[in-house]
């Protein structure tokens, strides 16, 4: 199947009722344990490397092998530019072939982030891209907000307003909309609060397919009731990258033998590989490609 277009995989899944994987990579492992998860789970799945990512190895770089693998995958693969923030990236991301892009004004007005959105979905519609914005914003678990450290009673302030979702959905012209409702970026300190009615109120309102940020470490019950909530693309790299690390440093306290830089990438990528199919199993998109 291949590389394909992100809106056509996640109109499918909202059509159906599942949550298809994005999964943030920065190295050559983790995409081939991403691609084998969903070839042996014959799910689909998105690539995905963030802007602010580029502190591990360039988008120019990292981007070309993603559009290369994800052409020679034998299910659906969608690569996309996740948390983008200038234009310059952007563009250049929607250049190296990806699938999608994220143009990430959040953090402006809303009329700005509009207008920004509007410019970034005029360029991608000539070269048959989808786009993802934000509405609200996601905030970090190790980050501040408003000058006072995260705390999940008191972040509802930073949620997606139903009131204004529509607005943003018809003047933008987006293929898919990320939503806060209470998920954090990062690896979870504290049990997240969510506000499923506020989710299905936006689903409702909406006719995008939602995606949602934060999406390491819920319940296998909270995972299941976003997507039938209308939750359609799930991301997914914090969990997966810390328990990576925490599993290769078990391995190598308990290895006797000789241990070289290529073993652990490869016992990397089988972790990743497990940890990305058990996901595909548990959004509901493994048998869907």
């Amino acid at each position: 199947m291949g590389l394909v277009n992100t809106k056509e995989m996640l109109s499918k899944a909202k059509k159906e009722g599942y949550g298809v994987g994005a999964f943030n990579v920065t190295t050559l492992e983790m995409i081939r344990g991403v691609i084998q998860a969903a070839e042996a789970e014959k799910s689909p799945v998105i690539l995905q490397f963030a802007e602010g990512h580029e502190a591990y190895v360039p988008l120019n770089c990292i981007g070309e092998i993603m559009v290369r693998e994800a052409k020679q995958a034998c299910v659906p693969v969608a690569v996309h530019f996740d948390h983008g923030e200038t234009f310059e990236k952007i563009v250049e991301a929607m250049h190296l072939g990806f699938s999608s892009v994220m143009m990430d004004a959040s953090r402006d007005s809303f009329e700005e982030n509009i207008r920004k959105t509007q410019e970034i979905v005029r360029i991608a519609n000539v070269l048959n891209v989808s786009v993802e914005a934000e509405l609200g914003r996601m905030n970090r678990e190790s980050g501040i907000v408003n000058d006072h450290s995260v705390q999940y009673e008191d972040i509802s302030e930073t949620f997606t307003m139903p009131a204004y979702a529509k607005e943003f959905e018809q003047k933008t012209g987006i293929d898919m909309l990320a939503v806060a409702f209470g998920t954090v970026h990062g690896v979870y300190t504290q049990t997240p609060k969510l506000d499923f009615e506020r989710l299905h109120e936006l689903s409702k309102i909406t006719t995008v397919p939602l995606v949602m940020h934060g999406g390491s470490g819920l319940t296998k019950e909270e995972y299941q009731k976003v997507v039938s909530l209308g939750i359609s693309k799930i991301n997914y790299y914090s969990t997966m990258a810390y328990d990576t690390a925490m599993a290769m440093k078990e391995k190598l306290n308990q290895e006797t033998n000789k241990v070289f830089i290529s073993d652990v990438a490869q016992w990397s990528q089988t972790y990743i590989q497990q940890e990305v199919a058990a996901c595909m199993q548990l959004f509901g998109s493994s048998g869907k490609a």
